[in-house]
């Protein structure tokens, strides 16, 4: 011992000044401590996280139910066209086993891919789903009607939708078509009949 005492830290101002700088270190870190837990709180639990991922799968298939019946080999119109060309303009339900015209038990969708794909891949899953027609008339107002309806869909509901190039060639008929559907022919001139946007929507019930 060289006789030296050693400072009093409750008079020392530099053993003061490290004791108050530990302090403010460790509210710092148990600051970004509780910041840390309140930023990673969403995890794959929580129903956020839960309904995204259900809309991404949703959104997954519908593109790929589309995407298959757009499919065309040459020469020839794809089962999505096909649909459209054979629409009688009627609104068809899910009464649990087939699709029915809506005020009409005894008469059911038939020759219809989109009814036959999502019968197959919408109704085994549970899931909910309407199917919508548009299209510009003879105004240039866009118009729409229902293909497929199952009601009102939830806040969770994703819509894809493909558009669809008719011609007259397409259509035959085209004073029918039109009586049917009301989707008139947009260009009396040429072989353009119109473009149709088919719209689905698909929700969890």
């Amino acid at each position: 011992m060289n006789g030296k005492l050693l400072p009093d830290i409750r008079t020392s101002t530099s053993a003061q000044m490290h004791t108050l700088e530990a302090i403010i270190a460790a509210m710092i870190m148990v600051g970004i401590i509780i910041f840390a837990v309140q930023a990673t709180s969403l995890t794959p639990l929580t129903s956020s996280t839960a309904n995204a991922h259900i809309e991404a799968q949703l959104q997954s298939m519908g593109q790929d139910m589309l995407n298959t019946l757009s499919y065309s080999s040459y020469g020839e119109d794809s089962q999505l066209k096909e649909d459209i060309e054979n629409w009688d303009g009627n609104e068809y339900v899910w009464n649990g086993s087939a699709y029915q015209i809506f005020d009409s038990e005894n008469e059911t969708l038939q020759n219809s891919s989109l009814a036959d794909v999502l019968l197959m891949v919408a109704v085994p899953r549970g899931i909910a789903h309407n199917v919508h027609f548009g299209w510009v008339d003879e105004n240039g107002i866009l118009r729409d009607r229902r293909y497929i309806y199952n009601g009102e869909p939830s806040d969770n509901a994703v819509i894809i939708s493909k558009k669809v190039l008719l011609s007259d060639n397409d259509i035959g008929n085209t004073s029918i078509f039109y009586a049917n559907t009301t989707i008139p022919d947009a260009d009396e001139v040429t072989d353009f009949y119109n473009v149709v946007d088919v719209r689905m929507t698909l929700w969890r019930m």
